[in-house]
């Protein structure tokens, strides 16, 4: 019996929770309205269709997924039609384990403010009292436990901005690529933005300023040659294994991957075996190394852990008396995190290039990061249609940059309420590491973790697709990753594991990851592509899953899933052994005549007769004997055999008329599938006719196309190749990726023209002030002769690409 998880909803005008406030007393309140349980995919709020989704389907450049869940009991839906938040009670494999109800009517959760912007994403965080909701033009958090409203089954629910003066001001162009709930903290977002900046926010303190501020420099200044190296698309929190829980991992627009550690959320719970495992390991590992460099590194890292976890130095504090450590407001004075990357593929002893030739088409666009077991799996989605798929060849280590102390915001008790620092890319991080160095080269040395690749995936999309592949885990299948795309949803499932399988004691050769369509919306070649606006993988704890699509006019599609089947080895048929071997008999069919009767009776050898038995009379005492002696020897034998003959005839005709009734009818649909074949036989002539008709047309035109000036036209050379694609690869990627590097430079020279300057009260510092503003000025001043000198670099470029496509253009037509 499946237990029944429809919990007593708060906030409703029946309930007395101490967070919510009702507008109607006790005596007025009317008794509560009887649920009905439907199927999620019939419920009511699924039903009206979106109109307005087809309009704007279009302008999306974000993913898109309007569906949530707690992780327990509780769906939200958000109504982009009536602009409210509806949250649905479901019931998880009742009555039959395929089924998942849903509770009607369903509670309906209203902003207490004005929404002015589409929302295209909806988040909840751990324990389901705060759902934030993000758009391109605003970022919003809705504190579930509100007040009832007049309205029945509404609760008004108190909803704020978040870092409105930072992302939408209107002086800026800042847009936010991705929002994420930090996993070890109810009330800090984590927000990638296209400045290049990666912010926490703490939403139980300031919502306009953020908490803890990166910002991200991968490349020297003036070094790269690359647009989009300094272009992040997304990030990613690490899972609960060493120091990825402290890490964030980020991706950048040519597929480069950086890691941030530590980062960690002020006042976020950690278990206290999980931070005495890394203060173990630092001192073991890092202060008894011989290595000086790793000795340094160790240093820090332990300090960091003391001031963070300030428990750890109490010896009076034992893991029995405290279960979970908080996170002290810390960071070190004199040093900054260093941005540890690009993430360079593990060598195998001999030597290999730094620059690999790319083997995914177009652009990155979005990260997973997958915890299985031991294995840390990055996932990177490209807009070709191809998952890249790596593994952590080894563990990651904090690493600071000493010398760039970070800025820092104090209270009026001194205590650190916010930090900013700019987090630089080492230049020793570009050393290649093997796999049979020993481990004093590779621990606490400050190297980034090398990647092991594990396969590349195609998901055969459309060419014209170019969509934003969102991936998601399965609740319960850790090794199974689900693709959103424009086509659909893709299951890939991992089979290869290499240090989990390690530990295991299995030695399977590496085998590929699968990839089974789980639902598909192309339509065909010639209509549009309609992606999903929703998204959702629930799980029981029974162990089943299903997963939950919305499509864009608001239909709700569920699915369940195999979770222990994707993951069995397959079986092959070894064929080779049935080949020359013979076709066992059916044992079902029975001998119609057994083989005795067929044999007819036994001779029986006649007793022994005296000479004088002709001459005995058959009255006679000796006679009578002979002839009873006879007379039983034929009954035994003829007699016998005679009544054996006609029971088995008996006995077997009702079987042998149901052979002949089965071989007659087996004749019947013989003739009838030769009548069938010899009518199909004109239509399969007049085919063959038609093709060979067509085949001709084909040729004749074949013969008429190669008589056309076209033909004749030499093919490009290989230089001349790449050349072309190096031009297309620059103005579709890395045009773009310095446009929006250049709108990034101007919001914040904007923001910094427009921002009012504090006026001085201390007499003593106007001498100090007069000085900064001097040198602002004269960075000021730099900044704009290096626009000024980009923004000629980019015409002049464009120039470049334009007399180069006119000297292809004029190349074309002279060979023609």
């Amino acid at each position: 019996m499946r237990y029944n998880f429809d919990l007593s909803e708060p906030c409703d005008g029946d309930d007395h929770d101490s967070g919510c406030q009702s507008a109607t007393p006790p005596s007025a309140s009317t008794p509560k309205e009887e649920l009905e349980w439907l199927p999620l995919q019939q419920h009511p709020v699924f039903s009206a269709p979106d109109r307005d989704a087809a309009s704007h389907s279009s302008t999306f450049t974000m993913p898109k997924n309007l569906l949530a869940w707690d992780g327990a009991s509780r769906l939200y839906f958000w109504d982009s039609h009536k602009s409210c938040v509806h949250r649905l009670s479901v019931r998880l494999g009742e009555p039959d384990p395929t089924s998942v109800l849903a509770a009607s009517p369903s509670k309906v959760l209203q902003a207490d403010a004005q929404l002015n912007f589409e929302v295209q994403r909806i988040s909840i965080n751990r324990n389901g009292s705060t759902l934030f909701l993000v758009g391109l033009d605003g970022l919003y958090v809705m504190y579930l436990y509100g007040r009832t409203s007049t309205k029945e089954n509404t609760i008004i629910c108190r909803t704020v901005s978040v870092g409105s003066e930072i992302y939408f001001d209107r002086n800026n162009s800042i847009r936010t690529l991705k929002v994420s709930w930090h996993p070890y903290s109810d009330t800090h977002l984590g927000i990638l933005s296209s400045d290049s900046v990666f912010r926490v926010f703490d939403l139980s303190s300031a919502l306009g300023q953020p908490e803890q501020e990166y910002y991200l420099q991968p490349v020297e200044p003036g070094s790269s040659h690359n647009a989009t190296s300094i272009c992040p698309v997304d990030f990613s929190f690490g899972g609960d294994h060493m120091w990825d829980r402290f890490s964030v991992f980020l991706l950048f627009s040519d597929g480069s991957i950086y890691i941030l550690c530590p980062v960690v959320p002020f006042g976020s719970v950690y278990t206290w075996e999980s931070v005495l495992e890394l203060y173990s390991d630092a001192h073991m590992f890092g202060l008894k190394s011989s290595n000086s460099k790793a000795v340094k590194n160790s240093n820090l890292a332990i300090s960091w852990l003391e001031a963070t976890f300030s428990e750890l130095t109490r010896k009076e504090v034992h893991s029995e008396n405290a279960a979970v450590l908080r996170a002290q407001a810390y960071a070190l004075f004199d040093a900054s995190i260093s941005l540890q990357g690009p993430l360079r593929k593990v060598s195998h002893g001999a030597e290999e290039d730094l620059v690999h030739p790319p083997v995914c088409e177009g652009r990155a666009v979005s990260f997973l990061y997958d915890l299985v077991s031991k294995d840390s799996i990055l996932v990177t989605a490209w807009s070709g249609g191809q998952l890249r798929i790596d593994a952590l060849a080894d563990e990651v280590q904090p690493v600071w940059k000493v010398g760039s102390p970070p800025r820092f915001c104090l209270d009026s008790t001194d205590s650190i309420v916010g930090l900013a620092m700019i987090c630089e890319s080492l230049s020793s991080d570009t050393s290649i590491l093997k796999l049979d160095l020993p481990p004093d080269h590779t621990l606490w040395l400050g190297h980034p973790p090398p990647l092991l690749r594990l396969a590349i995936v195609d998901l055969a999309l459309p060419r014209r697709s170019g969509s934003v592949i969102s991936m998601f885990v399965d609740p319960i299948i850790s090794e199974r990753i689900y693709c959103l795309h424009d086509g659909g949803i893709d299951s890939v499932v991992l089979h290869f594991l290499p240090f989990t399988n390690q530990t295991r004691g299995k030695e399977d050769t590496m085998r590929s990851p699968s990839v089974h369509p789980v639902l598909s919306t192309f339509q065909g070649e010639a209509s549009s592509p309609s992606p999903l606006s929703g998204f959702l993988a629930l799980s029981d704890s029974f162990g089943d899953s299903w997963i939950v699509g919305l499509t864009p006019s608001n239909e709700c599609i569920v699915v369940e899933m195999e979770t222990w089947n994707p993951l069995l080895p397959p079986v092959i048929d070894k064929v080779d052994k049935l080949i020359g071997a013979e076709v066992p008999k059916d044992p079902d069919i029975s001998t119609i005549i057994s083989k005795e009767l067929l044999t007819g009776p036994r001779v029986v050898l006649l007793p022994p007769s005296s000479p004088h038995l002709r001459s005995v009379a058959a009255d006679s005492i000796e006679g009578r004997s002979t002839l009873h002696q006879y007379f039983k020897l034929f009954h035994e034998n003829y007699v016998e055999y005679a009544h054996k003959v006609y029971f088995e005839l008996q006995h077997h005709a009702p079987h042998v008329k149901k052979i002949v009734d089965d071989q007659h009818s087996r004749l019947r649909k013989a003739q009838q599938k030769i009548l069938e074949v010899e009518s199909k036989q004109e239509k399969i002539e007049d085919r063959v006719e038609h093709a060979v008709q067509f085949h001709s047309e084909l040729e004749e035109r074949l013969q008429s196309l190669r008589h056309l000036p076209a033909a004749h036209k030499r093919s490009l050379s290989k230089a001349e190749r790449e050349f072309k694609s190096e031009l297309d690869r620059f103005r579709g990627v890395e045009l773009d990726a310095l446009r929006s590097s250049i709108e990034a430079v101007n919001a914040r020279l904007k923001r910094y023209t427009h921002s009012p300057q504090a006026n001085r009260s201390n007499e003593h510092r106007q001498l100090s002030v007069r000085r900064k503003s001097h040198v602002q000025e004269n960075e000021m001043s730099l900044l704009k002769a290096s626009l000024e000198k980009l923004s000629l670099v980019n015409s002049e470029n464009a120039k470049k690409v334009k007399v180069v496509e006119s000297a292809l253009k004029c190349r074309e037509k002279g060979t023609s």
